[in-house]
Parts: structure tokens; C-alpha cells; sequence
């Protein structure tokens, strides 16, 4: 069965163009026995399982839970955007990543949740740099090698991180056609592109191409 006909089953949708901004976050405006009786989320959790066990679930898969419980998310969590930019990138739907990933940046930057007084929201700057690195670059640590699926938002020319791997240090960089992981100091990275595992060392960069 369908995950929108299971939700749908005793539950009619959040009214969400009715209600205006000033009245979320929702618990804060409603009680919980109205919104417990909606279809409405306040972060993205199911969504992040596709991403935590992410070897769990088909492209397929992954884009059905993103298209179902995505436009049921409030947002109210500060712990969301950041989620739904990875996954939003990984199942192609670019603009949507680029502007999940926008708003979870300014929310200490611009205070946009109203509380950054309080203290930064650390989650949430992992959660940015994961939307960088798992997200953009598409990067799945498989345990005896690393994959990339690179996908750099069209209005960027590029980006450049560095990460550190079993001993191994090692720059990123992506363009609009793909990306070139290159190993500055260690025995070298085990990097998968196609059917084939690559250790890539200082010796030689590998380029990935879209």
C-alpha cells in the first residue's frame, strides 16, 4: 500500500496555507490532540532513515518516502532542513536541495528560528557540513571504500572540503562535471567508480565525472 493511503487512512492533511507563519512552530499554538489528528511532522525523520541506512533502501525508495512525508514536514525542527537537502539532492531534485540546504545554513547566520541567543544549534552545523559532503558531493562511506555521486547545485561553480580517512588526508573538489579527489598525506583512499574499487594515492588524483 501506498505510504500516503496509509497516512490518509484516519487522518485528513494540515491545513498548511491556512495557518500563517507567526503560529509555528505548531505545538507552541496548538494542542497536540488537534495536531495529532492531521497528517503533520515536525522534522524529517523517516526521510533520515533513508539516509542513516541508506544501503537499506532502493533510489526508488527513497525518493517515494521523500515525496510523501516532505510535504508534511513543518520545518520546526532545526534538525530538518539539513536532512531533507541531502536526500532532496540524492533523488534529483536540485533547486529543492539547494534551498533546504539555504535556510538550514542561515538558521544561526540569519537567527531565523528566533533562539540562536541561546546558543548555536551544533546539530544542525554537522548537519550542514553533511548536506556539503554527502549531500553535493553524494560521498557513502561503505566501510572497505568510499563512493561519490557528485551533484553541485547549477548555480555553483564549485566547491572544495577536506576529509581525513584511516590515517589518510585528502581534498575534494567539485565542478559542474563531476569531481577529482586528490590524497595530500597517508597510504592512500579506497574509492569506488563503477564496478571498480580504486586506492587512489598522492601519486595520481582520480577524477569522477558526473
Amino acid at each position: 500500500m501506498p505510504f500516503h493511503e496509509i497516512l490518509s487512512r484516519d487522518r485528513k492533511a494540515w491545513d498548511f496555507r491556512g495557518v500563517p507563519p507567526e503560529k509555528y512552530p505548531l505545538l507552541l499554538h496548538f494542542h497536540p490532540l488537534v495536531i495529532y489528528r492531521h497528517q503533520v511532522i515536525k522534522q524529517a525523520d523517516v526521510v533520515l532513515a533513508t539516509v542513516l541506512l541508506g544501503e537499506q533502501f532502493t533510489l526508488e525508495e527513497k525518493e517515494r518516502i521523500f515525496e510523501c512525508y516532505d510535504p508534511l514536514t513543518t520545518g520546526d525542527s532545526s534538525l530538518s532542513s539539513c536532512v531533507q537537502a541531502i536526500v532532496a539532492a540524492e533523488v534529483g531534485y536540485d533547486e529543492l536541495a539547494l534551498e533546504y540546504f539555504t535556510r538550514s545554513l542561515h538558521l544561526d547566520l540569519c537567527d531565523s528560528h528566533g533562539n540562536t541567543s541561546d546558543g548555536v544549534h551544533v546539530a544542525n552545523a554537522g548537519g550542514i557540513w553533511a548536506a556539503v559532503v554527502h549531500g553535493f558531493a553524494g560521498m557513502v562511506e561503505q566501510g572497505n571504500h568510499i563512493e561519490f555521486s557528485p551533484r553541485l547545485p547549477r548555480s555553483w561553480d564549485g566547491l572544495s572540503f577536506r576529509l581525513l580517512r584511516h590515517g589518510s588526508s585528502m581534498r575534494i573538489d567539485v565542478d559542474p562535471d563531476g569531481l577529482t579527489v586528490t590524497v595530500l598525506t597517508g597510504s592512500g583512499v579506497p574509492v569506488r567508480t563503477g564496478d571498480d574499487v580504486t586506492l587512489v594515492t598522492a601519486d595520481e588524483p582520480l577524477r569522477i565525472e558526473r
